[in-house]
């Protein structure tokens, strides 16, 4: 019996449902679908940065299994027409959890059963179903934490072997990898990432590895530390199923086992992991997620329009260095810390009070691990029109935060060089500094660094009383 398995986010051999079970039927006939937003119906689609990685992941897939086939065009129209072709029974993928590809999963599971055809599907991507996960009172979680004690208190199933034998089916047409057109042309923006990066299951687990045996143990409190190398930096690997989260699950809980003083940095750890969970859990029960406030109070705060002060941002020209180094660290490796992610996405929208569409935006075409899942709910997170953002109101100091997580301005030195001479001391104000400092240091604001693009002091009074505006439309609408 020969299965047709089509591959998405699971660009993996190991602990894959769709796959093993397949293996064992018989013959496989292995798919993957390159679609255009318009094929696809996909309103949020991949990124510059996304697709550099999906084109190496590839590429790293196809070396483990050869029989792989790519194919450009309508999933809806390929997945019937090559199951018609070459002699097919059945239908077997894991499941994704966007709006779009449910719609479109379903039609095809209707369309290929009245066809004749098995069709199954599997849970990868994820440690829970977002419907295994409930409320006490039956409903989905809206608050991070009560949806991590549930998630504690249940068994996370172990991976699944790669398959013992794999049989593909006779050659099939399809395209080159080149021919899906994913790297960017010229100029080459991605140029000297392979350095950086090793897309692919070979290169998660080197990377998981890596951070077990090194990056782990203090990982509780550093993980807020932008100067240190105490995360994981798995993201873009769990995005496109280069490695599942059952298999980070499992592998730290091994570790730990070895390590009893880590529990606390592993419970931290598996929390992030949970917080991926939740943003997909939340993206399930509430598709709008992406494109309109959680919170429908937020419509009516007063958005400011800046084309001017936008660019700034995107190129790191804010005028604070802490900003400005999380923006062109992530122009120049596709990832940006996590601490750093929140700072400047809060300076985006409660400092220039530009709408987190813009950065949600930003960030889907720049970051490698642009999961849309995760993307609008921390956008609104930060904002705080999203699901526990309390306290709504919350501005981050961009020279507080500095000050406090780069504290020897380690980080700001390597993203913005032109700062690198300037004292510790002044480094996160550079504004503030004294002249001498400045001239010390071949600083001159204005030429070699931008003056601040907006006071905090001001931009933070403004931001409060946006909020206001906010607090009186939820009144209203209660």
């Amino acid at each position: 019996m020969t299965t047709l398995v089509w591959f998405r986010q699971d660009l993996r051999i190991e602990d894959n449902p769709a796959l093993l079970e397949a293996s064992r039927r018989g013959p496989v006939l292995p798919v993957f679908i390159f679609e255009t937003p318009e094929q696809s119906g996909e309103t949020h689609p991949l990124g510059g940065a996304s697709k550099w990685w999906l084109h190496h992941s590839l590429a790293a897939l196809k070396d483990e299994m050869p029989g792989l086939v790519l194919m450009r065009g309508s999933a809806r129209h390929l997945i019937p027409h090559l199951a018609r072709t070459h002699d097919v029974d059945a239908v077997f993928w894991n499941r994704c959890y966007e709006p779009h590809a449910i719609e479109r999963d379903t039609d095809l599971k209707v369309s290929l059963k009245e066809d004749g055809f098995e069709v199954r599907s599997f849970k990868a991507a994820l440690l829970f179903e977002p419907w295994e996960l409930e409320t006490k009172s039956g409903g989905p979680f809206k608050v991070y934490s009560p949806f991590w004690k549930t998630a504690q208190q249940q068994d996370v199933t172990p991976p699944l072997p790669a398959p013992e034998e794999l049989t593909f089916v006779s050659p099939v047409e399809g395209v080159d990898l080149a021919e899906l057109d994913l790297l960017p042309g010229k100029p080459n923006w991605a140029a000297g990432w392979e350095k950086l990066w090793r897309p692919g299951a070979v290169g998660a687990q080197e990377r998981l590895s890596n951070f077990l045996a090194e990056g782990l143990a203090g990982y509780g409190d550093l993980r807020n530390r932008p100067d240190l190398p105490n995360v994981s930096r798995l993201s873009p690997h769990l995005h496109f199923g280069d490695i599942s989260p059952r298999q980070v699950w499992h592998a730290t809980q091994t570790r730990m086992m070895s390590d009893a003083f880590l529990s606390k940095d592993r419970q931290k750890f598996l929390s992030e992991l949970a917080w991926r969970e939740f943003s997909h859990h939340l993206l399930y029960h509430f598709p709008k997620l992406p494109s309109g406030n959680w919170k429908p109070a937020f419509d009516a705060y007063p958005w400011r329009e800046s084309s001017e002060d936008l660019d700034c941002w995107q190129k790191g020209q804010t005028g604070y260095p802490i900003v400005d180094a999380g923006m062109r660290e992530l122009w120049q490796t596709g990832y940006m810390h996590n601490r750093v992610r929140m700072v400047v996405a809060s300076f985006l929208v409660k400092h220039l009070r530009l709408h987190w569409h813009h950065g949600e935006a930003w960030f889907r075409d720049t970051l490698l691990d642009a999961d849309l899942a995760n993307n609008s709910a921390s956008w609104q997170w930060v904002t705080g029109s999203g699901a526990d953002a309390a306290p709504y109101f919350r501005i981050f100091n961009p020279i507080t935060q500095g000050e406090k997580f780069d504290p020897h301005a380690s980080y700001i030195r390597r993203w913005v060089p032109e700062l690198a001479g300037l004292d510790t001391a002044h480094i996160f104000a550079p504004f503030e500094a004294p002249k001498e400092a400045l001239a010390a240091a071949g600083v001159k604001l204005g030429e070699t660094y931008p003056h601040p693009v907006v006071n905090h002091a001001a931009a933070r009074q403004a931001a409060l009383e946006g909020y206001e505006a906010v607090k009186l439309a939820g009144q209203n609408a209660a």
